[in-house]
């Protein structure tokens, strides 16, 4: 009998009144179309519509295409005022599984994009509606467990996992080196779906073996949470393991719902968020 742990337990020890952080992943473009807050940092993932702009502008962006087309309170995708980091993705549209990255920064009460654009990956077919702290459109198609999609809509961003004893982060952002008897669970009927777990034991049962986390691959030797479907909202089937990981084949391979970037990029990114 395993006896696991929520190590999110130890963060919100850790984080207790810290800022908030948020992650936002949102489809742009369209004409018809927990983790705690006090733990993460934003994230936007949207449909292509735009070149380039300040944090501000995009957020506007966001509000005006998505409020026509879905007539979604906008209040649903507004940044907490308190949050001074963003990282915003754009997609050519639902279908596409290309992204291009921006990393934001709030300064003197001023969204400023800080570095240039990077390139990512997405799901193989896309994007769909996920569940984070937005509010998703009456009626809309949200992402599930293995349909290869990445989720879309306002997240909170979290902390970091990683096959090396240390790297270098922010200091304020919580590491945690994988081992053999970490797990992430997946399976939708378990009551510890898309939490993670760690064992006091080897993984012996073939439950235990399955949730384990990924071993010796070079794409999953680093990655960041993105809080879809996250504790303790989960829901059933809802989707789990959603990351920022290394890509595949320098960005040639598609995702099985994660956002994957050059090792640089990311090694970056874990420097800035906190």
């Amino acid at each position: 009998m395993h006896r696991p742990y929520r190590a999110l337990n130890h963060w919100e020890r850790e984080n207790l009144g810290r800022r908030p952080r948020l992650v936002c992943v949102a489809p742009l473009g369209l004409k018809k179309k927990t983790f705690p807050q006090n733990l993460m940092r934003p994230y936007i993932l949207g449909l292509r519509l735009l070149e380039s702009g300040s944090m501000i502008g995009l957020m506007r962006f966001v509000f005006a295409v998505i409020l026509v087309g879905f007539q979604v309170c906008a209040h649903a995708f507004e940044l907490p005022s308190k949050s001074e980091q963003c990282v915003v993705g754009v997609a050519d549209g639902w279908d596409s599984s290309h992204v291009t990255l921006m990393y934001f920064e709030k300064s003197g009460g001023k969204w400023q994009q800080v570095g240039g654009e990077w390139k990512g990956r997405l799901g193989s077919k896309g994007l769909v509606w996920g569940r984070g702290i937005h509010e998703n459109p009456k009626g809309a198609v949200l992402k599930k467990e293995g349909d290869n999609k990445s989720p879309a809509g306002v997240f909170d961003l979290g902390g970091v996992w990683g096959y090396e004893k240390s790297v270098k982060k922010h200091p304020k952002t919580f590491y945690h080196q994988v081992t053999t008897r970490d797990l992430w669970v997946e399976d939708p009927k378990s009551k510890h779906y898309n939490q993670f777990l760690t064992l006091d034991h080897e993984p012996e049962t073939e439950w235990e073996k399955k949730a384990q986390m990924v071993q010796g691959d070079k794409a999953h030797s680093l990655k960041m949470f993105i809080g879809h479907n996250a504790y303790p909202n989960v829901v059933a089937g809802g989707g789990s393991s959603i990351f920022f990981h290394i890509w595949r084949r320098e960005g040639a391979a598609a995702t099985a719902g994660c956002t994957t970037m050059e090792e640089k990029k990311l090694r970056w990114l874990i420097t800035k968020v906190d």
